[in-house]
């Protein structure tokens, strides 16, 4: 589980450090976006159905609603803007590796799921704050658009945090 968890922040990460040498357009920021929070609202509503500890249960309920909440807004300021989200290879390899990683996780019973799911959220929300810092803020044109994305920040990072705090109660 760890190897898949590694494999897509790598991606993101390795999304986020080309920054510099190429950015991102605002209907790329939107795809992104859009299928990062998709690939989170699904890992947790397996979670939500799946986990034996109560509070991995209850994390991945929140993850539910809380992307469902950033998707929503998302997808209103875009049609605002008539902006048509663009897919590209990182929203590309962030829904191939969701996929691979739900795939992972149905395998999984008990203890080793509800680990294994919190490894990964630990992350998955890491890679999402540092591609939110290091690509998607930076290279937002629209100023509603950037607006958006760090005013969803701090949920994301409240989300490691909580992640982090369970990992450490289920033991490493």
């Amino acid at each position: 589980m760890k190897v898949a968890a590694i494999v897509v922040a790598g991606l993101f990460v390795a999304a986020a450090s080309s920054a510099p040498a190429q950015t991102v357009t605002d209907a790329q920021i939107a795809s992104i976006v859009v299928t990062a929070n998709q690939v989170d609202i699904d890992a947790g509503k397996l979670a939500a159905s799946k986990a034996t500890n109560p509070e991995v249960k209850k994390f991945g309920q929140q993850m539910v609603a809380d992307h469902t909440g950033v998707n929503k807004q998302a997808t209103a300021l875009v049609t605002k803007l008539k902006v048509t989200p663009e897919d590209n290879p990182t929203s590309q390899s962030l829904k191939t590796d969701g996929d691979k990683n739900l795939a992972n996780l149905k395998g999984l019973t008990g203890a080793e799921f509800d680990k294994a799911y919190i490894d990964n959220e630990v992350t998955y929300h890491q890679a999402v704050i540092d591609a939110l810092d290091k690509t998607l803020i930076p290279s937002a044109q629209n100023a509603e658009l950037k607006a958006l994305l760090v005013k969803v920040r701090p949920a994301f990072v409240a989300h490691l945090e909580h992640a982090k705090m369970i990992q450490s109660s289920l033991g490493k």
